[in-house]
């Protein structure tokens, strides 16, 4: 038996982080919207919406009973953490997103992606809160946050999520894994983070003509290989000119120097790097600077 020292830190409420959302509703004649992040799925057709009683909102949604459930991403974060931040007994919030009336009634914001307009079928009462449990009726969605399926890329959505204990932000937007699929078509490892010594690098590379088919099932594979297993490489993104596809450029991202020389170790490596020396006309290595640290590449694998 496995005996691990965890800390008992209390009844602590520990589901988080959770999705951030807006919820519009009409209050006495007024729209009116407010920051929720208490959201929560109830089967397979309902939702959850836990709001504090105090809230303006509430009133609205009781007495109407519709809301719509928009969600946040970056791009309207700062209007959503402001509706959040004061109250509209007092403060006229009708103005601060752009919105239109849904078929159901509810008021939709123009700016998320993402909305579902709701009814309430019940309202459950716990201490201090008003939880309102909702039928969907209607989702609305951008069209450039559907895959080419009709189905939600949350790749492309990443909504943003909140978490309690330090009142904190968190972007979203990673697959790390194909859920119940993980031993028969693995997705990508869990990344390291990029440390003092990690390395940036471009890797210029010319083939000869007559193995270029080749070489690229080699290059491919170990690409691959390498994103999903190694958690210390962060980036193996390949491109060939236009004019002159023999000539290809691969941006590689290492967390650290560490990770770099367990990559270059690999078996999948070895394979590549042994298979190829006879395809390879010239190979440029040329690490870089990022001239700005904070923006990151993430390589993504379907």
């Amino acid at each position: 038996m496995m005996i691990t020292e965890k800390k008992n830190i209390g009844s602590k409420l520990a589901l988080y982080p959770m999705p951030v959302t807006v919820v519009g509703a009409e209050v006495n004649g007024k729209v009116n919207w407010l920051l929720v992040a208490h959201v929560g799925i109830i089967g397979h057709d309902r939702i959850l919406v836990s709001m504090n009683d105090k809230h303006y909102t509430n009133q609205g949604i009781i007495e109407s009973k519709k809301l719509s459930v928009n969600l946040v991403d970056q791009k309207m974060l700062s209007k959503a953490d402001y509706v959040g931040s004061v109250s509209g007994a007092s403060v006229d919030k009708s103005g601060v997103f752009d919105f239109h009336w849904g078929k159901n009634g509810s008021p939709v914001i123009d700016a998320s992606q993402l909305v579902m307009e709701c009814n309430v079928v019940d309202i459950y009462k716990s201490d201090g809160f008003d939880n309102f449990i909702c039928s969907i009726a209607n989702t609305y969605a951008a069209p450039e946050v559907l895959d080419d399926n009709g189905r939600l890329d949350y790749t492309q959505l990443k909504p943003v999520l909140f978490e309690f204990p330090t009142y904190s932000y968190i972007a979203t937007g990673e697959i790390i894994g194909k859920c119940l699929q993980l031993d028969k078509e693995p997705s990508m490892c869990v990344k390291e983070p990029m440390t003092a010594d990690g390395i940036v690098r471009l890797s210029k590379i010319e083939v000869y003509p007559q193995y270029l088919d080749e070489y690229m099932k080699y290059a491919t594979e170990v690409g691959e290989i390498s994103l999903r297993t190694e958690p210390g490489v962060l980036t193996m993104y390949a491109v060939g000119e236009k004019e002159n596809p023999c000539k290809i450029t691969i941006l590689d991202t290492y967390a650290s120097h560490e990770a770099y020389e367990k990559h270059i170790a690999s078996e999948h490596f070895q394979k590549y790097k042994q298979g190829t020396l006879h395809m390879v006309k010239s190979l440029v290595l040329s690490d870089q600077t990022p001239l700005n640290p904070a923006n990151q590449i993430k390589n993504f694998i379907q």
